[in-house]
């Protein structure tokens, strides 16, 4: 595919799973991208994988990038790109890395050129990393920020926006402050809430685990993710986070006073309007297509065996009724699992009950 906004020749640092990702969307539009990291075998896979073809050691003019993408940890974002912004004197450089104001003030620190250099943080990845996990399609209808400063304009920048474009995602502006502070909210804290309620599974019964639903694999998702690069990103943006762990620790405390004494006065009305509360908090969660919608939810109960999903799934199709989302969960020691779909309000009634006349079992629906 040709068809592209961005003419600029590509070089990207760091062959992981966003570097590589990031690679192989860009050579589906037909970009030249090369590829560069301190791990050869990272560079060789990418490569393998067609994420773009190896920087040259012996590197002539022909072959100088006009933007540079740097995907390396938090740590050594501010240093590789003062060496990328001083090796390439015409490249405009960018970086993926999850935080913006300190790598800035960093750079700003070491004298960095900075009217040729602004950040961006792809708002995708996946929870196993390396080239080997890399997809052209990660970054297609999610938000990537452009973090502005006031030593760049967007105008000069455009380059990013288009390739921000190319791979299929939707460019959001905000300053580095509106962004760090933005992340903490929506993904920091999240990443720290996860990672505390999975640590009390350590102590908790063989009982009790075995009985976790969907509810709690919800919670602990994330909880798995590397803690080496965590604490990079959670040391890199530690204010806000700190900020929003304290508003959170005083309503756990709150909820903690009204459970240890649930009859004084007020106690139940305490746990009321935190529920209510987080039932107002979750319904702003943008859903499909970036709408704060609200669907209605069927629990249909499938035999654990091969095909029934997929027959579930062709039939939905079959009835005219759009999908919105779907999660599955098995029953444990039971053959059978549960499949929960998601779908506008409107269809629910007849989706039930055309599922029922062809024999499938509805355990619940309801709007969620």
């Amino acid at each position: 595919m040709t068809d592209r906004r961005l003419n600029e020749r590509v070089r990207i640092v760091g062959a992981g799973l966003l570097g590589t990702s990031i690679g192989l969307a860009l050579r589906e539009r037909g970009v030249d991208v090369t590829l560069d990291d301190l791990s050869p075998t990272a560079v060789k896979l990418a490569v393998d994988y067609g994420a773009g073809r190896a920087a040259s050691a012996d590197r002539g003019r022909h072959d100088e990038p006009g933007l540079v993408v740097v995907c390396v940890p938090p740590d050594v974002t501010a240093v590789t790109v003062s060496a990328e912004l001083t090796a390439h004197p015409t490249a405009l450089v960018t970086d993926v890395a999850s935080v913006k104001q300190s790598v800035l003030r960093e750079l700003i620190a070491m004298g960095a050129d900075v009217s040729r250099y602004l950040g961006t943080h792809p708002m995708a990845g996946r929870e196993r990393g390396g080239p080997i996990s890399a997809r052209s399609d990660m970054f297609v209808g999610r938000p990537w920020v452009l973090a502005g400063h006031d030593g760049i304009s967007y105008a000069r920048a455009g380059a990013i926006e288009d390739l921000i474009l190319d791979v299929g995602a939707v460019p959001i502006e905000m300053t580095v402050a509106e962004h760090d502070e933005s992340v903490a909210m929506v993904s920091h804290v999240p990443q720290l809430v996860s990672t505390v309620m999975a640590a009390r599974l350590r102590t908790a019964s063989n009982g009790a685990v075995g009985l976790a639903g969907q509810g709690l694999r919800d919670v602990t998702r994330i909880a798995s993710s590397d803690p080496g690069l965590w604490v990079q990103i959670l040391a890199a943006n530690a204010a806000p986070v700190a900020a929003i762990l304290r508003g959170l620790r005083d309503d756990v405390t709150a909820a903690i006073d009204a459970l240890e004494h649930p009859d004084a006065p007020g106690a139940r009305r305490t746990i009321a309007d935190l529920m209510g509360a987080g039932n107002v908090g979750v319904a702003r969660i943008p859903g499909k297509h970036g709408q704060d919608r609200r669907y209605a939810t069927l629990v249909v109960m499938i035999d654990d065996t091969p095909g029934q999903l997929a027959r579930l799934l062709t039939e939905i199709g079959e009835l005219g009724v759009n999908m919105e989302d779907l999660r599955l969960e098995h029953s444990p020691g039971a053959p059978v699992g549960f499949a929960e779909v998601s779908v506008v309000p409107e269809a629910e009634e007849r989706l039930v009950a055309e599922l029922e006349a062809r024999g499938w079992k509805i355990a619940a629906a309801g709007t969620d």
